[in-house]
């Protein structure tokens, strides 16, 4: 959150407002430090700080070399020692919020080869699903507990190795985004699994990083599947409902295979840290 509100006292103005970046003197000094000014003015001097954070945040190298940390709710993050480096950082933490951001679309995101083969929903035998009872939950994913709370279930996801064309779509994929195609299948999971709705219907080739990727401390595909349980809405999904689930799986891909960035970026940010002033 790059800026916030803030309610000023004036007897002749009542009720006004004033935009102010969202930062703590510290952070202001090392901003300025840097050579960023204007931050309560101009939002593109405010938010690379945000973006840096959530592109440490997001490095699998941080996040398990600090998960005392990040257990107790008070992980460190290293501070570029440049602007340049801050920048660039923060165009990694760019990519990142815009994938994590469901109300916008990720341009270019299907069309991308190692993406094309994840989620497809998918007919049983061949065909094509009808919305409706074709489309409706009821692989037990989720159902009603005490006071109406909303329980996890087991569902039915299942696991096996990747078909020959979905492997070859992933090798197509990484060479593009120049990472090895054994780096890529590492970050996404080495097998597959196909995630079924019901007796028909399912998402085909959800990858088992994808899959097993947690976000808040619940199992992204899995959760919003538990709430959508044919029991619990009382309809079938609908068409984009049931194509919002590719989308989560692609985007989900999509962050895992910035990995390899992400962790070359918290790498760099640790070899060249800003000298943080020590509290007296």
């Amino acid at each position: 959150m790059a800026f916030s509100k803030k309610k000023i006292s004036d007897p002749a103005l009542p009720g006004t407002e004033t935009i102010t970046a969202n930062l703590s003197n510290d952070v202001r000094s090392y901003l300025a430090d840097l050579g960023f000014e204007r931050l309560d003015a101009d939002a593109e001097s405010a938010s690379p700080i945000w973006h840096h954070v959530l592109a440490i945040g997001y490095s699998p190298l941080y996040l398990s070399g600090n998960a005392d940390g990040i257990r107790e709710d008070w992980p460190r993050v290293p501070l570029p020692d440049s602007k340049k480096a801050l920048l660039a950082s923060a165009e990694l933490g760019k990519e990142v919020a815009a994938l994590l951001d469901t109300e916008q679309p990720v341009k270019g995101l299907g069309s991308r080869e190692e993406m094309k083969a994840v989620g497809i929903l998918s007919k049983e035998g061949g065909g094509r699903l009808q919305p409706g009872a074709d489309l409706e939950v009821t692989a037990g994913w989720g159902h009603a507990g005490k006071e109406g709370v909303t329980m996890p279930g087991r569902g039915k996801a299942v696991p096996r190795p990747y078909e020959p064309a979905e492997r070859a779509a992933i090798e197509k994929g990484a060479k593009a985004l120049g990472i090895p195609a054994a780096e890529a299948v590492k970050r996404l999971g080495d097998t597959t699994l196909d995630v079924y709705l019901n007796e028909k219907a399912y998402w085909k080739n959800v990858p088992s990083g994808v899959w097993n990727c947690y976000i808040g401390g619940y199992q992204v595909i899995k959760k919003w599947l538990s709430y959508r349980e044919g029991d619990l809405l009382g309809r079938g999904l609908t068409p984009e409902e049931a194509r919002y689930v590719t989308e989560m799986a692609r985007r989900i891909a999509a962050i895992l295979l910035l990995g390899p960035k992400l962790d070359a970026n918290y790498e760099a940010v640790k070899a060249s840290c800003y000298p943080w002033p020590s509290t007296p």
